[in-house]
C-alpha cells in the first residue's frame, strides 16, 4: 500500500527547504537588531488557552481547531495561531517579574493547525512567524513593531506594500462603538447569516469580518469606529500617525479594519500586496495589533501587549521568483582505485573539519562520471586522488570553472586549498 500525506499538508523537500531557512534567517537577523529573541512553545496546549484567547464565537474555535482528548482525558488542541501560547508562556514563567526588562520582546516560528479548505498559500498545517512585546503601552513601540515588519519584508525583497492602519480606541470607545453596531445591525437581524445572528448578541464587531456576501452588503453602511473615539483615543491615534510620517512610512487609514476580541484596542495594522502569484488580487501578508487584556485573560497581571503574525507559505509564494539560492559545493573528491576509496574517508573528514563543504562518489563510478557529477553539483574544485597520488603524497586540484589545475601536497591539502582560494 502506498501512503500519501494528509490532506492540507505538504512535504518541504531539499532545495525548497533552503528557502524556508533563508526566510527564517532573515527574520532572526532583523528581529535581533530590534532586540526581539526567539521563544519556542508547544504545538499543543490546553483547549481553554485558545478558547479564551480566540473567543468561542470565532471560526477558529467553533469550526477550525484540531482538538482532542488525550489518554488522561485532558482536552487539548493543536495550536491554530502563535500568540496564545506565547502569552501562556509569559504568564506561566512569570516573565512580567521585576527581573525582566520591559518591554519583554520575543519572536516565534513554527507550524500551526486549522481545519479549513486547503488552497494556494493556505494549508491545514501551515507555518507562522510572529513577534510579541509585553509591558509597554507606548505608541512609539507600536511604530517600532510596524517598522520592524516592513524592514523584514523589504529585506526579503517585497516592495510596494500597502500599509493600512486603524485604531479600536480604549475600552470606553469600544463600548460606545459596540452599542452603535448593535443599534445598526438589529433592524437587519433576519437578513444576517446564521453566524452573524449569533455574533450580534455576543460580539457584533465580528460581523464586520463576515465572509458572507449578503452580510458584506449590510456592513458597507455600518458606522465607523473613528466616529466613536473619545478624545484620549483620538489624540493617541493622531500621535501615532505623526510618528509614521516622521519615518516617511506611507500608510492609509482603513476604518473598516477591526479585531473582534474585546482585549484588542488602539493600534491595529495590516500589510497588503497585489501580486501575480495571487492573480493580482490584493492579499494580506502581515497583520498585527495591540492587545491590552490578553495577559489578564490567561491569568496574568494587567499587562499591555502588541505583536504581528504572518504566514510563511503565503510569503514564499510572493518570493518564488525573488529567491535564487545556491548550495554550491567547495570540493568534490574524485577517487581512482580501492586505495583511494579507503583514503577518501579520512581526506573528506579533514576537509570538512577545515570548513570546506565536500562530497564524493559512493557508487564506484568511472572517473568521467565522477567529474560529470562534480559539474552537476556546481563544485568549485575537484580533487583527484589515485594510487600514484597516494604514493607521492600529492593531489590534483582543478578549478571547475576555469580548468586550471594544480598539483598540491595531499598531507597539507586543506592549507593548499585555502592558499589557492586566496590567490
Amino acid at each position: 500500500m502506498r501512503y500519501q500525506k494528509p490532506k492540507g499538508t505538504m512535504d518541504i523537500l531539499p532545495g525548497e527547504s533552503s528557502k524556508w531557512q533563508y526566510v527564517e534567517d532573515v527574520a532572526k537577523n532583523v528581529f535581533n537588531r530590534y532586540r526581539f529573541f526567539e521563544i519556542r512553545t508547544p504545538i499543543f496546549e490546553s483547549y481553554e488557552v485558545f478558547e479564551r484567547s480566540s473567543g468561542d464565537t470565532s471560526d477558529i474555535v467553533s469550526k477550525e481547531m484540531y482538538d482532542f482528548k488525550d489518554k488522561g482525558d485532558r482536552h487539548l488542541a493543536l495550536r491554530p495561531e502563535g500568540t496564545a501560547g506565547v502569552v501562556r508562556a509569559y504568564v506561566e514563567n512569570k516573565l512580567y517579574g521585576p527581573e525582566h526588562i520591559k518591554p519583554y520582546k520575543v519572536w516565534y516560528k513554527g507550524p500551526m493547525f486549522r481545519y479549513e479548505r486547503p488552497q494556494s498559500g493556505r494549508q491545514r498545517q501551515f507555518h507562522q512567524i510572529g513577534v510579541e512585546a509585553f509591558g509597554s503601552n507606548s505608541p512609539e513601540l507600536d511604530v517600532e513593531i510596524i517598522t520592524m515588519g516592513l524592514e523584514f519584508l523589504n529585506e526579503l525583497g517585497i516592495k510596494n506594500l500597502k500599509v493600512a492602519i486603524n485604531t479600536l480606541g480604549d475600552p470606553e470607545s469600544r463600548e460606545n462603538y459596540h452599542r452603535a453596531l448593535v443599534d445598526y445591525f438589529t433592524p437587519f437581524k433576519e437578513q444576517l447569516s446564521d453566524d452573524s445572528k449569533v455574533r450580534l448578541d455576543k460580539n457584533p464587531l465580528r460581523i464586520l469580518d463576515s465572509k458572507d456576501k449578503n452580510d458584506q452588503k449590510i456592513v458597507e453602511n455600518a458606522p465607523s469606529i473613528l466616529d466613536y473615539l473619545n478624545e484620549e483615543s483620538k489624540d493617541r491615534f493622531e500621535y501615532l500617525k505623526t510618528l509614521l510620517d516622521d519615518l516617511n512610512i506611507n500608510y492609509v487609514v482603513d476604518s473598516t479594519m477591526v479585531r473582534g476580541l474585546d482585549y484588542y484596542n488602539h493600534t491595529i495594522f495590516e500589510f497588503m500586496v497585489t501580486d501575480p502569484a495571487f492573480n493580482n488580487k490584493e492579499i494580506t501578508v502581515l497583520a498585527g495589533g495591540r492587545y491590552n487584556g490578553l495577559v489578564e485573560e490567561l491569568g496574568g497581571p494587567e499587562t499591555p501587549g502588541i505583536g504581528f503574525g504572518l504566514g510563511v507559505e503565503r510569503l514564499l509564494l510572493l518570493l518564488n521568483d525573488k529567491l535564487n539560492l545556491t548550495t554550491d559545493l567547495n570540493i568534490y573528491l574524485v577517487t581512482i582505485g580501492e586505495k583511494a576509496e579507503k583514503a577518501s574517508v579520512k581526506i573528506l573528514s579533514s576537509l570538512r573539519k577545515a570548513g570546506f563543504s565536500a562530497d564524493k562518489d559512493y557508487l564506484q563510478r568511472k572517473t568521467k562520471a565522477q567529474f560529470k557529477t562534480a559539474n552537476n553539483l556546481n563544485a568549485k574544485y575537484s580533487v583527484t586522488i589515485g594510487d600514484h597520488e597516494l604514493e607521492n603524497d600529492t593531489a590534483n586540484v582543478k578549478n571547475m570553472a576555469t580548468g586550471d589545475e594544480h598539483a598540491v601536497s595531499l598531507e597539507n591539502l586543506s592549507d593548499e586549498l585555502k592558499r589557492i582560494e586566496d590567490k
